[in-house]
């Protein structure tokens, strides 16, 4: 039996000294070894998102060792905490100093097309017209490949205040929407931030967000905070005979 398209994601790692009173580079490694670990070796990774609290190059560097152990092709894209000039150049991304990070790749079957969310300076994602122009342009090539789109900022609500306070507004969501209509190839838009899996559909397309490599929030719906618990975990996009799903794969504490 022909073994299936494999995307891994990682996401919203923080890699740093010290996190939330952790140390993210010990949880990272477990990760990379629980992918590592996988019955069938995964294609490629996809990290949406925070790989360093910093932004510093230093952490770049650590955060691109740790990675570089799955020995597969990762594909990294900028969350909130991240610095677009100090990633570009730790993981020689196209395009040049801080212009937005958005590109495509093809991993086996699938095409994944990256997309930046990011306002440098915020929490909150946002993306001008010029972006979603070229999001549309960018999905309009290859309409027959099956793809994923992966960003930071996840288009759903959650339902917990403290993450849709600092999430994509309506507007952004309904913005987006219109593309994403346009483009029935899309087979999942998939991404982080959020530090916990939540699901939604935008315009008949599958919305994923994965849970943190580091630690994970607690859905607490009454609460204004957020809090921050054990363990990390990582997802897995899988693409089979012209199916695609999302799984999760959550470490042991």
């Amino acid at each position: 039996m022909p073994k299936p398209v494999l995307l891994a994601q990682l996401s919203d790692l923080h890699v740093c000294d010290e996190w939330e009173g952790v140390d993210p580079v010990a949880r990272v490694e477990r990760v990379v070894e629980a992918v590592r670990s996988l019955p069938n070796s995964v294609d490629a990774v996809v990290v949406t998102g925070d790989l360093t609290d910093d932004g510093s190059e230093e952490n770049y560097r650590r955060a691109r060792r740790l990675l570089e152990r799955i020995d597969a092709p990762v594909h990294v894209l900028p969350g909130n905490h991240d610095d677009r000039r100090n990633l570009r150049q730790a993981f020689d991304l196209p395009g040049a100093g801080d212009d937005p990070v958005n590109y495509s790749v093809a991993v086996g079957e699938l095409r994944l097309v990256v997309f930046d969310s990011i306002v440098p300076g915020q929490d909150p994602g946002a993306y001008s017209e010029e972006q979603l122009r070229w999001l549309d342009e960018e999905l309009g090539q290859d309409g027959d490949v099956p793809t994923v789109l992966a960003l930071h900022h996840p288009p759903l609500t959650t339902g917990i205040a403290g993450w849709d306070a600092i999430n994509l507004t309506p507007a952004d969501r309904e913005a987006m929407a219109e593309v994403v209509a346009r483009h029935p190839q899309l087979r999942a838009i998939v991404g982080g931030h959020l530090h916990r899996t939540a699901a939604a559909v935008l315009a008949g397309c599958a919305v994923f967000s994965a849970p943190s490599a580091s630690l994970q929030a607690r859905p607490d719906f009454l609460a204004d905070d957020v809090e921050f618990v054990d363990p990390p975990g990582f997802a897995l996009h899988v693409y089979r005979d012209g199916d695609f799903s999302s799984q999760v794969e959550v470490l042991g504490r």
